[in-house]
């Protein structure tokens, strides 16, 4: 059955998650993170700038429920695929804070490979003032569209690389055997084909996969750490095109593609020399 473009303009229910500095910490802790930036609870403590994708994770699957995905079978649904993220952080979220999430569907097309919907998520403080705006795209592979493509808004486009910007740096992060694992727990971003062989090979992968998340989280950080001194609440914008799949263990190398006043453009490579983060972007403050 295909994905109908009535969802468009639909919005999910509202979601309150509050940021545990527990939260926080072991999402850093997740992906590696050693300044004490994320741990020293004697001062306030610095959310990653991925973190925002955790309070989203219930919101993603509300999201498949809205008046209109039921023209979709739960095999259809699971064939979606995290494409695009691109992030926009009114201010950094702060230790023990409310967070409330929702999500409206901003377009649904036919692509050649399947339906494409963009969503746009928006987490809010107690008074309503915005946080983090999110613009998440997600493929459903050989799903065809009725309705026809409509959008009520287009995504936000990313500054291209100006000739003359700085290039060639590399820099290598190593994923370890279990970090599907441990990314799980410490995001509460529960899917099994990250974590169970079993579930990812009826699903017709080769094997458990790294969350895309996990991937840009490791680029982000180490952007932060190697180009920012380790100023996490410097991070404005970032946004990526997701790629090819990162089985573990493995080793990331990132490479900057672009250096230029406020803006980096990068990519990062699987072990098998693909692309599993394409069109990578961060400005900074």
């Amino acid at each position: 059955m295909p994905m109908n473009s009535s969802t468009v303009g639909k919005s999910t229910k509202r979601f309150r998650q509050v940021a545990e500095k527990r939260w926080l910490m072991s999402y850093a802790a997740g992906v590696g993170e050693i300044s004490a930036n994320y741990y020293d609870t004697t001062k306030e403590l610095t959310a990653h700038p991925v973190f925002s994708v955790c309070p989203e994770w219930p919101v993603v699957l509300d999201a498949q429920r809205v008046e209109g995905s039921e023209s979709m079978t739960m095999e259809e649904a699971r064939s979606g695929v995290h494409a695009s993220h691109d992030v926009l952080i009114h201010r950094p979220i702060r230790p023990n804070e409310s967070l409330y999430t929702c999500a409206t569907i901003t377009s649904v097309e036919q692509r050649k490979a399947g339906a494409f919907q963009m969503m746009r998520l928006e987490t809010r403080d107690e008074e309503s003032n915005l946080i983090v705006s999110t613009q998440q795209g997600g493929l459903s592979r050989g799903v065809n569209v009725i309705g026809g493509d409509k959008a009520i808004e287009s995504a936000p486009l990313l500054p291209e690389i100006p000739s003359g910007a700085q290039a060639g740096r590399q820099y290598t992060i190593p994923v370890s055997t279990y970090a599907a694992h441990v990314y799980t727990e410490c995001a509460r971003i529960y899917n099994p084909i990250h974590t169970d062989r079993d579930i990812a090979r009826a699903a017709g992968l080769p094997d458990i996969i790294l969350h895309g998340t996990a991937t840009l989280a490791l680029s982000i950080s180490c952007l932060v750490n190697n180009l920012l001194d380790g100023n996490a609440h410097r991070v404005k914008r970032y946004a990526c095109r997701f790629g090819a799949m990162v089985l573990m263990p493995n080793t990331i190398t990132l490479e900057v593609n672009g250096l230029v006043d406020s803006h980096v453009w990068f990519t990062a490579y699987n072990m098998a020399g693909e692309p599993a983060i394409r069109g990578g972007y961060m400005e900074v403050r």
